[in-house]
């Protein structure tokens, strides 16, 4: 399966008439913020394909009753399926401030904590947890910087520790310089950097 990840920025290789050419064979798209929606719908409308996404900390103009109409999923906070995928997501960034979708560690841990019963449930019936945590911040550690605005999730390392997602795509942190690591191993997950877009393979060997 094919999977267009994109976040954070407006990418002129997506935001482009060539976009049905260049990506006719992807199968999903995963907006892990920050995003405005006239391009996601721009995305959604020209591929023709599933959109799943997080509010980030800037929501932009995206509206997630509007998104939803236009037929993009908001999976912050639950679990879905899509085309076989086991997709489960946290959006929000570490609180710096007294703006939206930020939030403490306890904070983010009580909303991992409600996900657990469909994780158990899919474990029993299905045979895993899930297959991609898609989050807006990365996990503590891991791609984040020091400042608190972009610092890491703690919690996400037992959740990718106990829950073992084969995947946790990420946005937030911006690759200023191309150089930077935007995969990491972090036991059986791959932690992936969506910045602008990024293209993941789930046939791949990691």
């Amino acid at each position: 399966m094919k999977i267009l990840c994109v976040s954070d920025q407006i990418d002129p290789l997506i935001y482009t008439n060539s976009l049905k050419q260049r990506y006719a064979d992807v199968d999903i798209v995963l907006s892990a913020g920050d995003l405005p929606l006239d391009y996601l719908d721009f995305i959604m409308s020209t591929l023709n394909k599933p959109v799943l996404f997080v509010f980030g900390n800037h929501h932009g103009d995206i509206n997630e009753t509007e998104m939803e109409s236009y037929g993009a999923a908001h999976v912050d906070s639950r679990l879905m399926n899509e085309d076989g995928l086991i997709i489960a997501g946290l959006g929000g960034s570490m609180k710096y401030n007294k703006g939206e979708n930020q939030f403490s560690n306890f904070q983010m841990k009580i909303k991992i904590l409600k996900l657990i019963p469909a994780l158990l449930f899919n474990r029993i019936f299905k045979g895993r947890y899930l297959d991609i945590l898609l989050t807006h911040a990365p996990p503590l550690g891991i791609h984040d910087k020091q400042d608190l605005c972009h610092r890491g999730f703690k919690d996400f390392l037992w959740f990718m520790r106990i829950f073992k997602p084969k995947y946790l795509v990420h946005g937030h942190i911006h690759l200023y310089d191309y150089s930077e690591r935007r995969i990491s191993k972090y036991y059986d997950t791959l932690v992936v950097n969506a910045f602008s877009h990024y293209i993941i393979n789930t046939g791949e060997k990691s």
